[in-house]
């Protein structure tokens, strides 16, 4: 299934809300794929849903994990680094294979220059090898950092991590989802969308004596549901009102 040309995938094309982009999508998958495939699929979404995960995910407020990850050319990128620069915007993406990860992939590209118009950096995490980062960022023309978590190791810092249950891996299997291959491990792990806005704050020291700087998460946006992503330009205006 196609879902969007080279051509289309320029930075400058991105002109149509998520929502609408994804309204598109889920109309091709419900002509094209078997009811009883799309039946899995919102099958896992719901026991994710009745899950602990999203409760367990990252909240608002709650100190930033520090992360280092290679992004699509095996540069190493700071967490540190990025939050000393301004606000950060971290959004998870499950892989290439994923039409709604490349659908926000492509919005959240078209708004690179804004974000650092207002100070703001942006960075997506996937559990892929750094190989497949780099052909997806080379495919879809990425203008920031595409980082590759290993053994979705920094999701699970930010408690979105769960293994694809058996019965999925199979669906996954006949449409040609190799994740142990594009993930570099056979664990079969994927992170839960989510997407984060984080910034510097200081929490006083033990001693009273110095401050600590620490990212503290002032967005969170966790969500089972694959389909169902923040808008960016909703993100924009929350990066606006950080430079109000």
């Amino acid at each position: 299934m196609k879902w969007r040309s080279l051509e289309e995938s320029a930075p400058q094309a991105q002109t149509r809300s998520l929502r609408d982009i994804y309204a598109d999508r889920k109309a091709l998958i419900g002509r094209y794929v078997p009811a009883d495939i799309q039946a899995v699929h919102a099958r896992v979404v719901a026991e994710l849903k009745q899950s602990t995960i999203a409760d367990q995910a990252l909240k608002l407020g709650a100190d930033l994990p520090r992360f280092e990850l290679p992004d699509q050319n095996g540069a190493i990128i700071r967490s540190t680094d990025l939050l000393q620069n301004g606000p950060v915007v971290i959004f998870f993406i499950r892989g290439r294979w994923c039409p709604f990860c490349v659908g926000q992939l492509e919005a959240m590209n078209a708004i690179v220059s804004q974000l650092q118009q207002r100070g703001a950096s942006l960075i997506a995490i996937s559990p892929q090898t750094v190989h497949q980062n780099f052909l997806m960022a080379d495919q879809h023309q990425l203008r920031f950092p595409l980082l590759s978590d290993a053994g979705s190791k920094v999701a699970k810092l930010f408690g979105l991590a769960y293994r694809v249950p058996e019965y999925q891996q199979e669906i996954y299997g006949r449409a040609f989802v190799n994740l142990p291959f594009v993930n570099g491990d056979e664990s079969w792990q994927l992170p839960i969308p989510a997407t984060y806005i984080a910034r510097i704050g200081k929490t006083a020291s033990m001693n009273m004596q110095s401050t600590v700087r620490q990212g503290k998460v002032i967005y969170a946006f966790p969500n089972p549901n694959y389909t169902d992503r923040p808008e960016p330009a909703a993100l924009l205006e929350l990066v606006a009102q950080l430079q109000a």
